[in-house]
């Protein structure tokens, strides 16, 4: 049995969002990273998987539950484990090697010594020969190279990183994982479990030995995988999309739900996080889907579309809400309903996606109920704004409601004013649309 380096017990993490109310983000999370793995996160966005690596690295404090680091609490950062961020953050004004020096120089390391250590962790990373580069000369894969040489350089016993290739370029991210697995394999450094954070399912089968999948609203710790396929990995074998498909299905099958009633569409409350989608996303995504046979395959069409888990299940999820699509089984295809929404003019289009926001999305109805009795039908989106405050953050709520606008606009069910912030039936060109009371 290996050691176990992190262990994390009832994990419980809550921001407080108002007098009598907290924002619930990570709920009964229980946990292990094992000496010799690489374990990687996914989940979707929302699900808490960034405030877990935090706090796991004692950046941000849990509410309930306990972390431990070879048997010791966390509470403040620890000098075992450093972190990658997915930003470079790094200080303009500093030569790579400076940069590199920063966390030494920290932890009180002589000149001498932290001179010879970034020198040595530069030349792992392959960065040697931009000793004295100012960030401002370098390429976005040599800025990141310039993190993780700045986290490796303190020897760190554990390596966490978020998302650390999602602002990078396909061909540079490709590049810099294998250097990295390179230096994992071959032992070039000190650290003994890499915790990864990612959106990107594929990454995370190229990479990790287990996957841990969060799930959402709060997050919680939905399956865990191993992965025993030898490396390197290739991404054509049949175990390895096998894998990938799997993935795929347990993260657009809901919690709970058995995948051969994921047919029915999804119901959902007036507090509902509603995707971060556009409306011409949608359509986009149903005429491209319309190229396909009828059952399509989505890490296909996430290949097809060269979209990651991110970009691509928020539109999922929305097609789902609205019924223009159905997913069973890591597979999706066009309902009825979205075939027709292919085949329409645009207007026709409009009118479609009005009758299904009203008949589908609470908010869309309570929204258009309260403009149908107000004598004007004028209403700040303040009003709005505090009623979703109830159910989310504030930050979150202003989010939602502005999606909710811009469908809203789409769909010429209501009018928005963004100089005055008011909703008004003014001119919405679907005053006669159904409403639900």
């Amino acid at each position: 049995m290996s050691e176990t380096i992190i262990a994390i017990e009832h994990l419980r993490k809550a921001f407080k969002k108002a007098a009598t109310q907290d924002l619930l983000v990570l709920d009964d999370v229980n946990f292990k990273l094992q000496e010799g793995e690489i374990v990687a996160l996914l989940g979707k966005s929302g699900s808490g998987k960034s405030t877990l690596l935090r706090i796991i690295a004692g950046l941000v404090s849990p509410t309930d539950g306990l972390v431990t680091y070879r048997g010791q609490s966390v509470t403040a950062p620890v000098s075992g484990i450093a972190m990658v961020f997915q930003s470079f953050a790094l200080m303009p004004w500093l030569t790579v090697l400076e940069n590199v020096e920063l966390g030494l120089e920290a932890q009180g390391v002589s000149r001498e010594e932290r001179r010879h250590r970034a020198i040595e962790a530069i030349d792992i990373i392959g960065l040697d020969g931009f000793e004295s580069a100012y960030p401002k000369e370098l390429s976005g894969g040599m800025r990141q190279r310039v993190g993780f040489a700045r986290a490796l350089v303190i020897n760190p016993d554990v390596l966490l990183m978020d998302e650390p290739f999602s602002a990078l370029d396909v061909l540079t991210a490709e590049n810099l994982k294998s250097d990295l697995l390179r230096l994992w394999h071959e032992k070039k450094t000190n650290t003994n479990g890499i915790l990864l954070v990612t959106h990107n399912i594929e990454e995370a089968v190229m990479l990790a030995d287990r996957i841990v999948i969060l799930g959402s609203d709060p997050g919680y710790i939905r399956a865990d995988l191993s992965v025993a396929l030898p490396q390197p990995r290739d991404t054509e074998t049949p175990e390895f999309r096998a894998l990938v498909d799997k993935i795929y299905t347990l993260m657009t099958t809901g919690p709970g739900e058995k995948t051969r009633h994921s047919q029915r569409e999804r119901q959902i409350s007036l507090g509902y996080r509603l995707p971060d989608v556009e409306p011409y996303e949608l359509a986009g995504l149903i005429e491209t889907m319309t190229s396909f046979e009828d059952n399509i395959d989505l890490p296909e069409l996430a290949d097809e579309l060269t979209m990651n888990i991110d970009d691509l299940f928020p539109i999922l999820e929305t097609l789902e809400i609205l019924g223009f699509a159905k997913i069973l089984d890591g597979d999706i295809q066009l309902s009825e309903l979205g075939k027709q929404f292919s085949a329409a003019d645009l207007q026709a289009r409009k009118q479609l996606f009005a009758r299904r926001l009203l008949e589908k999305v609470p908010l869309a109805r309570y929204i258009r109920r309260i403009l149908d009795e107000k004598v004007g039908h004028r209403v700040s989106e303040e009003r709005f704004l505090s009623k979703l405050e109830d159910f989310l953050s504030e930050k979150e709520a202003d989010r939602v409601l502005h999606t909710m606008i811009d469908w809203g606009r789409y769909a010429e069910i209501f009018a928005y004013d963004f100089n005055t912030g008011m909703l008004s039936l003014e001119n919405p060109g679907m005053s006669d649309a159904p409403v639900e009371h």
